[in-house]
């Protein structure tokens, strides 16, 4: 069964502007070791809130929106794409990522494959 494992976290860049350049990479590292799993595939990093656009259609018309949803202290910040043998598997990927360690949460979501 395939899962998307969205990651939730502050939006902060200033710290990750006050990491070292050792930290940074460590980091990183983290979320590529998560990435060369044999049941990951997919993954990428969204950019910041303030780039997306909300859509809605309403009376025929399309109606676009600066920025997320909703006003919210976390944002989605990336995801995984995994496929595990059931939640119990998908849960043990997604504790894997950092996010989990550091205040943010990772959302672990079934795919419906058609």
């Amino acid at each position: 069964m395939k899962y998307l494992l969205l990651i939730y976290n502050e939006e902060n860049p200033a710290g990750w502007e006050a990491m070292s350049e050792a930290e940074q990479q460590e980091l990183i590292g983290k979320y590529r070791a998560v990435s060369a799993l044999p049941n990951t595939l997919g993954a990428n990093q969204l950019q910041p809130a303030a780039t997306a656009t909300t859509v809605r259609v309403s009376d025929g018309q399309t109606l676009a929106t600066d920025g997320p949803f909703a006003e919210t202290k976390e944002v989605l910040g990336g995801y995984y794409l995994v496929e595990a043998n059931d939640l119990d598997e998908a849960i043990g990927i997604a504790a894997k990522i950092p996010a989990t360690w550091s205040g943010g949460c990772v959302e672990v979501r079934p795919i419906v494959e058609m």
